[in-house]
């Protein structure tokens, strides 16, 4: 592993984000890992942040409240056949990483596991969260996307670390 500045593949992290990526947690001995394919990188208050945002009905949500910090993984290559699996069980009712063959290695500079074989993996403390309020968002928006009123919670992860292993 190659540690990197957040930033040096900002560009193709989006690009990568927007085919999927792999957003894990973990508390108390359990891991779940979930596919995103929404997030941003940025500098906020003066550090590196990356944003995800995680619905109230996710496993992933319980785990998150809990553990303070998550990991994304993004791809470098073909996965889209774990990727598709992730984003369709529930980590409440299968351990999609036992069933999909995942290798997970430790964290860093977290304690949250990452996901072994990607290009590009981001571990983030939550600094921030903030659930979102229905009568703030675009109307458009709300009746595309929260039609079942399954909101998100986002989630602002100061980067502390920023590793490739390409």
């Amino acid at each position: 592993m190659k540690e990197v500045a957040y930033n040096e593949y900002a560009n193709k992290a989006l690009d990568l984000l927007s085919q999927g990526a792999f957003l894990t947690t973990a508390h108390d001995g359990k891991v779940n890992t979930m596919t995103i394919g929404w997030g941003s990188i940025g500098n906020i208050w003066g550090k590196p942040v990356f944003m995800v945002m995680v619905r109230h009905s996710r496993y992933t949500y319980e785990l998150i409240e809990k553990s303070g910090e998550f990991t994304v993984s993004l791809p470098f290559h073909d996965m889209k056949k774990k990727l598709n699996f992730c984003g369709s069980k529930s980590g409440r009712e299968v351990d999609k990483i036992t069933v999909m063959e995942i290798t997970t290695a430790p964290g860093q500079k977290t304690s949250t596991p990452v996901i072994a074989d990607c290009g590009l993996t981001y571990e983030c403390k939550i600094v921030y969260r903030q659930a979102m309020d229905a009568t703030t968002l675009d109307p458009d928006y709300n009746q595309r996307w929260y039609g079942q009123g399954d909101y998100h919670t986002l989630y602002y992860g100061e980067i502390v670390a920023c590793y490739t292993n390409d």
